[in-house]
């Protein structure tokens, strides 16, 4: 939008970093979400789980701006976002990181080069040599192999293209980070690998972290809290022990079923 300016925000605000009031979307006489709320508090590993067709994703995408809801609002560092231009929530879209499902590497590019997308959009003018230097040190903070900066994404395992789509999400230094099914396909010891380096990313660099997960695992062993999308918006939010007093059948399908079970922490 010609003549748009940047949001102005105050980096000393200390309320939620997301919140999400009366969120309605839909996809022609399907509805996904219906008068959906949802706050994240800054510091936190926030879980979103749900059965399948709850809009998990499109939560996400509504707030990174991908998807425009048909009502509601979305507030994100306390500046609302929807209705706005990309010129006027670049500030906002600097500060947050994103890993998509699979990864979502671009094929043609090595895993520096896809680091070096984000950086190059909103840094059009930065050194390319200085460019090259920040994506060799996001590609080791995700725990890859510093061999593997020149790689295609063809030539990685599923769980090195995790790590690159980490390093990519990390290119900005950003505050809030999204990651979506982050352990989708992965080994056991693949997926407890991602979620120790997810949690020591998160102290490490002070990040808050958006979760879509369905791996009960991740929930117990870094989730602070948990968000329950059901019945067409997050009908819970809170911790394991708070959500299992609850008597909402799904959620004591999806916690105390024989999975649930297995993967809560013994006494």
């Amino acid at each position: 939008m010609l003549g748009s300016t940047p949001i102005e925000f105050d980096r000393n605000y200390d309320g939620p970093i997301i919140c999400v009031k009366g969120l309605r979307n839909s996809f022609g006489d399907q509805v996904v979400h219906e008068d959906l709320d949802l706050d994240v508090q800054r510091g936190e590993i926030i879980g979103v789980v749900g059965g399948s067709g709850t809009g998990k994703s499109v939560l996400m995408r509504s707030i990174i701006g991908l998807q425009t809801p048909d009502e509601g609002e979305i507030r994100v560092f306390d500046k609302q976002i929807l209705g706005k231009s990309d010129a006027e929530t670049i500030e906002i879209r600097k500060r947050w990181g994103v890993l998509f499902q699979g990864g979502a590497l671009f094929s043609t590019l090595t895993v520096a080069e896809n680091v070096m997308v984000p950086i190059r959009e909103f840094y059009p003018k930065m050194d390319r040599d200085f460019r090259r230097e920040v994506a060799k040190y996001k590609v080791c903070l995700s725990g890859l192999p510093p061999d593997a900066a020149p790689k295609y994404p063809s030539e990685l395992s599923g769980g090195m293209k995790k790590r690159a789509g980490i390093a990519r999400a990390l290119a900005m230094d950003p505050e809030l980070l999204f990651l979506d099914e982050p352990t989708a396909g992965l080994d056991p010891i693949g997926a407890a690998a991602f979620d120790n380096l997810t949690k020591e990313l998160q102290q490490t660099l002070g990040l808050t972290v958006f979760l879509i997960t369905h791996d009960l695992d991740t929930l117990h062993a870094i989730c602070d809290r948990v968000a329950v999308l059901a019945d067409k918006k997050v009908i819970a939010v809170g911790t394991i022990p708070e959500l299992l007093a609850l008597d909402h059948p799904w959620i004591q399908e999806y916690f105390n079923g024989p999975r649930g079970r297995m993967a809560a922490p013994q006494p």
